[in-house]
């Protein structure tokens, strides 16, 4: 999850570690929270695999004190083609809470049908999970602060089952809109 978000983020543009820190919490704040202990080694894996370079600018020279300058990273041409593949990959991890922000927040850098298969995948994920809720539900003697919360969280997956539906649907109208029409 916080390679496809490092390496989308930088797909954006340059930054050094800071700037990516703050995106990601801005980011992906509400869908995850992640330890910054984890972006520095993922940062280092990621420029030792070759998809992102580090550049660090030269400290200022002629002033009574040097400061050190901050790294700037930057995707790499292989950091570009590995993105596309992790961003195409529609495998069951793009439809967990964790995968599924992740992937959403870099939709616009997703090819349409993969944004169409993991929305309809993340669908899938969240109405066995509220089929299982009911299931649970049924003959269970629950106290009224236990129902309560068993209701709340149906009534938050019905509302995502809701919102995915609407989401899926204009996928669909837009790609119908911009597919040219077959021979027949």
């Amino acid at each position: 999850m916080l390679e496809i978000a490092v390496l989308g983020l930088l797909n954006e543009s340059p930054m050094h570690g800071y700037e990516i820190r703050k995106r990601l919490a801005t980011t992906l704040g509400t869908f995850r929270a992640f330890s910054y202990g984890s972006l520095y080694p993922t940062l280092r894996r990621l420029s030792d695999a070759g998809w992102i370079s580090e550049e660090s600018p030269l400290a200022e020279t002629g002033t009574a004190r040097s400061r050190r300058g901050k790294r700037v990273y930057q995707l790499t041409a292989e950091g570009k083609e590995h993105l596309a593949d992790l961003l195409a990959d529609v495998g069951p991890d793009a439809f967990d809470d964790e995968g599924f922000g992740a992937r959403l927040a870099f939709f616009a850098q997703t090819r349409s049908d993969v944004r169409l298969q993991i929305l309809e995948g993340r669908r899938r994920r969240v109405e066995e999970k509220r089929d299982g809720m009911k299931r649970a539900r049924t003959g269970e003697r629950f106290d009224r602060y236990t129902r309560e919360l068993h209701e709340h969280g149906l009534e938050s997956v019905d509302r995502e089952v809701r919102w995915l539906t609407e989401l899926i649907e204009t996928e669909r109208t837009e790609n119908a809109r911009t597919d040219p029409p077959h021979d027949r």
